[in-house]
């Protein structure tokens, strides 16, 4: 029997000739990410291993950016915590306020995650580098220890899910929406510990940005991880940002799959995930009036350059609604200057919206836009659990960009189509 894309790949980090679905192996790491909650806890896990250097200063990646710019006191002396552990383990890839990111917007910026690697991160969200053709996938602080000492993890093989892609997305129609109706279709424990492998021609009429989108949310299904095939612009987006040499896997005719799942988007229509778990989703033609008080664009899902450019082209020569407060959060510095001298925060100003630094801040409840008793917020984050954004009796809805924007336009969960005409 033949393996899945996903299992090729691991079989090559264990340097095995195969390995079947259930199967325990340990493998070499290409890249262990950790970022200013999750590390602290890691170097305390480091210390107690023996070890006085890190396996490979150059495969290790640290971004500050859950609490950063420091939100307190706390969160102050976790982040110095870090950089000293950077400095005495001479690690390079450390990225600090000023050039920090959202970390996995800003990993596959700099380049450190190419097609065919083996990524862990202490953050759940790791699954995004499947757009890439990369294994991927979120771990603890105890597993970055042992990977920062040794460069290598045990994985047990997943079984894997093939989602066939036809057809095209519809206008304001994106790859949030594709997430959120599978999550809906399957259930966050759909996917439980599987791989979900994206194919079919489908696939190429999907932007990297849609692809990064796709997988930053497999893990809301409950997957190990996410994965696209490798394509021309695959390829064309690892040249433009990394010098590193790439391995392209694909999978074979004949491997198994637990489930085969045809998707059609052409007939997907702009999705919102109600409160308190991503999969209670509804397509926007069966929300009803539900008026809000916040709007988040950003986040590790949502904060690239494609859908400030989508959220700008919503904004432009309108106005934010009075009642909602707008916050606008470019994933990196470089989407930050770039959206700039597109005039993106110019449009984003003017409409009354509010433009952060990048910071995961709201997303996980930590700051730059918390949720009071009572409040509903849209969101182009990941997730909307009870309390996740503020008070435990708020609401966060997810959605798309699209949505997002016109719907702080309207103060209600809103269709762009009712804003642009």
């Amino acid at each position: 029997m033949g393996m899945t894309m996903t299992q090729k790949i691991l079989a090559h980090h264990a340097k095995m000739d195969e390995v079947k679905a259930g199967q325990l192996i340990k493998v070499k790491l290409d890249l262990v990410l950790g970022n200013d909650i999750t590390t602290p806890v890691a170097i305390n896990e480091f210390n107690k291993i023996g070890v006085n250097k890190v396996f490979d200063k150059n495969k290790i990646a640290i971004v500050p950016d859950h609490f950063t710019p420091n939100k307190d006191i706390k969160s102050a002396e976790q982040c110095k915590y870090v950089r000293e552990f950077v400095k005495k383990m001479e690690i390079k890839n450390y990225f600090e306020v000023g050039r920090m990111g959202i970390e996995h917007a800003l990993i596959p910026e700099k380049g450190l995650a190419v097609c065919g690697d083996v990524v862990i991160g202490a953050d759940s969200h790791t699954c995004t580098y499947g757009a890439l053709g990369v294994f991927s996938t979120g771990i603890g602080s105890t597993d970055m220890a042992a990977g920062m000492a040794t460069g290598e993890a045990w994985f047990k093989v997943p079984e894997a899910i093939k989602f066939v892609l036809k057809g095209k997305l519809a206008k304001w129609v994106s790859g949030k929406d594709v997430i959120l109706h599978i999550i809906g279709m399957i259930g966050v424990d759909g996917a439980l510990y599987k791989s979900m492998e994206f194919t079919g021609e489908g696939v190429s009429s999907l932007t990297m940005d849609d692809r990064f989108t796709i997988c930053n949310m497999a893990i809301e299904a409950g997957a190990k991880n996410g994965i696209f095939p490798v394509d021309e612009n695959t390829i064309n987006y690892v040249k433009e940002h990394s010098k590193k040499n790439y391995t392209v896997y694909e999978a074979d005719s004949d491997a198994e799959y637990s489930k085969v799942i045809e998707i059609d988007l052409s007939k997907i229509r702009s999705t919102v995930a109600f409160p308190h778990i991503p999969e209670n989703t509804k397509t926007i033609d069966e929300v009803g009036d539900i008026k809000i008080d916040q709007v988040v664009i950003g986040s590790c899902t949502n904060g690239r350059i494609s859908d400030l450019r989508a959220a700008a082209s919503i904004f432009k020569g309108r106005k934010v609604n009075e009642n909602v407060r707008t916050i606008v959060i470019p994933a990196t510095q470089a989407i930050y200057l770039q959206a700039m001298k597109e005039g993106l925060i110019e449009i984003f100003i003017e409409a009354g919206a509010v433009v952060s630094t990048p910071t995961c801040g709201p997303c996980l409840g930590g700051h730059m836009g918390i949720l009071a008793e009572g409040e509903r917020a849209v969101s182009t984050t990941n997730r909307n659990f009870v309390g996740r954004m503020g008070h435990v009796k708020s609401e966060v809805y997810l959605a798309s960009p699209e949505v997002a924007a016109a719907s702080a336009v309207t103060g209600k969960i809103s269709s762009p189509e009712e804003v642009v005409k």
